[in-house]
């Protein structure tokens, strides 16, 4: 009952985390002077101190299976906390207009289906999420 107790609060634990770094990143006009490669770097360093999640290491390997051993080492990562990384990757690719552009693009792309893996249910909005992020990746490879 102990080990549930504590899955479970690692789990809302994640969840409020990543819901956090989304509203900071993308939920006000209040910080229009702060930039988005500042406030990406902001919720790196939020993620390392709270949970020890490591960005720039999550982010070195573009290849599923690397993604899933490394976010399978962390107990609080549900299938919707996994799809709101993949949200917050796609938000910060989409406003991020530097380099890392594309790689957030991409490794949202990866949760995404790392979710749809996962997931016994089929979800209509990360369909919808995955279609978005594969057009914007084919229009920056025509540039």
């Amino acid at each position: 009952m102990e080990r549930r107790d504590y899955l479970l609060k690692e789990i809302e634990k994640i969840g409020t985390l990543l819901n956090a770094l989304r509203q900071k990143l993308f939920g006000g006009d209040g910080n229009l002077s702060i930039t988005v490669e500042k406030q990406i770097e902001d919720a790196k360093e939020m993620l390392l101190s709270e949970v020890n999640f490591d960005f720039g290491k999550f982010l070195e390997n573009l290849d599923i299976e690397h993604s899933n051993e490394y976010i399978s080492g962390f107990e609080g990562f549900s299938i919707e906390n996994i799809e709101r990384l993949a949200e917050y990757l796609s938000q910060a690719g989409f406003h991020d207009y530097g380099d890392h552009s594309g790689k957030y693009l991409e490794k949202a792309l990866q949760l995404y289906e790392l979710c749809n893996l996962k997931s016994k249910t089929y979800s209509f909005e990360r369909e919808r999420s995955i279609q978005t992020i594969k057009n914007v990746l084919q229009e920056k490879e025509v540039q």
